[in-house]
């Protein structure tokens, strides 16, 4: 298959109490593997895509045959946006934002509580289900904060995506039910911010080699 589901880097209960073992075996095990099982369906009679970065098959959209366009979309930006979820969470470590990524964020937005305040306002604000970001203009080097709908994808705005948080439902409804503030809450207590300070080292890499 051209896409796999990988194994979490933690064990399921790692993040308890903020985010309980059933639902991260709920989502990681069912919910994801439902996007790359149909991804991989969908593009399973074209060969010439089994090659593809998922990254490269989102943003090179109209090149997909148009009959599988839309599950291409659905599918492919739930996988994509889930590899950045799983990577953006893990065991809570007491950690800060330091470095190029504080220097950024109290640039930005003047200290990591408005961040956090911007973000979870943007998550509240989400109709139905969607995600929330912390992205990256590479062109700017400026950080914001977006969401959008489903499971569109931060990429084809032009934008990288340093911190993902997901607001689907199943992300929390089993601990939480209809309580997105008090998920949103124990969301920030998961964040890694060591692997955000990564992505942005990547991104901010990415932009100087394709700029030379």
């Amino acid at each position: 298959m051209a896409y796999k589901l990988q194994d979490l880097d933690y064990d399921y209960d790692a993040l308890e109490p903020s985010i309980d073992t059933r639902t991260m075996r709920l989502h990681h095990d069912k919910h994801h593997r439902t996007y790359v099982d149909q991804l991989n369906k969908a593009i399973a009679p074209f060969p010439s895509l089994n090659d593809r970065t998922i990254e490269d098959l989102l943003m090179h959209l109209s090149d997909v045959p148009e009959s599988i366009q839309t599950t291409v979309r659905n599918c492919g930006g739930g996988h994509a946006n889930h590899e950045l979820f799983w990577k953006s969470i893990g065991p809570p470590t007491g950690t800060v934002p330091t470095g190029a990524l504080a220097d950024g964020i109290n640039g930005t937005f003047g200290n990591l509580q408005t961040l956090q305040q911007r973000l979870t306002e943007a998550a509240l604000e989400v109709f139905g289900s969607g995600w929330a970001y912390l992205a990256l203009d590479p062109g700017t080097g400026k950080m914001e904060v977006m969401s959008l709908p489903n499971q569109d994808v931060v990429m084809l705005h032009g934008k990288s995506v340093l911190l993902a948080c997901d607001v689907w439902e199943h992300s929390y409804y089993i601990k939480y039910e209809n309580r997105r503030p008090d998920y949103l809450r124990a969301f920030w207590e998961v964040v890694q911010w060591e692997e955000v300070s990564s992505r942005l080292d990547r991104v901010l890499q990415k932009s100087m080699i394709a700029a030379r």
